[in-house]
């Protein structure tokens, strides 16, 4: 059965460089970010959340605008359990779905699951293995501010509302370095990759 790889780290760690770095080799990649967005999109889901939240989560368009709940569940532990409670069932069913397509192709060498909070709400679960990214406090702020353009608050209300750096390694199987360059990163990917798909020796018979 083809091996599922769980990616886990501190926010800006540099998750989703990695997994881009395994789709390039050719791994299906699933992220639960994108789910996150479709999981939104859903009628029923949306209805709930309004409901619960009220109607000033929702845009011009009348979706939901993701900053604006964050700004929410991301400042209060009860509103936050309430949004988990609406869309983690359905990202969890989603991704157990995406596995089962992928798993079902002969030509796919490895999966891989990128998720924020894949500890958090148990998603490793499905994972048969986690990869830990680390990266220093410096740069993984640096990297939010650039790509997102998150205040030292904002990544510090996300930080709370994850493990702590030191349990999440305490779970890993792999480590991968992300301080360096783009290219020290890649080679670092390409040597788990070729020892995550490897054929295993086949025991001798007596």
């Amino acid at each position: 059965m083809t091996r599922v790889l769980g990616l886990i780290g501190g926010i800006g760690s540099g998750k989703s460089a990695v997994a881009a770095a395994f789709a390039r080799l050719g791994a299906v990649v699933i992220a639960g970010d994108q789910l996150g967005h479709e999981a939104l999109k859903q009628p029923s889901l949306r209805r709930q959340l309004t409901e619960h939240f009220g109607s000033g989560i929702l845009d011009t368009q009348g979706d939901i605008d993701r900053r604006r709940l964050a700004a929410i569940v991301f400042a209060d532990a009860a509103q936050r359990a309430a949004l988990e409670h609406v869309v983690h069932p359905y990202i969890e069913e989603r991704i157990r779905q995406e596995i089962a397509r992928a798993r079902a192709n002969p030509d796919v060498p490895l999966i891989v699951l990128d998720a924020a909070i894949l500890l958090e709400a148990g998603w490793h679960k499905v994972c048969d293995q986690l990869v830990y990214i680390d990266a220093p406090p410096n740069v993984r702020e640096q990297r939010l501010a650039a790509q997102r353009g998150w205040s030292r608050q904002e990544v510090q209300d996300r930080m709370n509302a994850q493990w702590a750096l030191t349990d999440k390694q305490s779970r890993a199987d792999f480590r991968l370095e992300n301080a360096g360059t783009p290219a020290q990163l890649n080679q670092q990917v390409e040597e788990l990759f070729r020892q995550c798909t490897q054929p295993k020796p086949k025991e001798k018979s007596l």
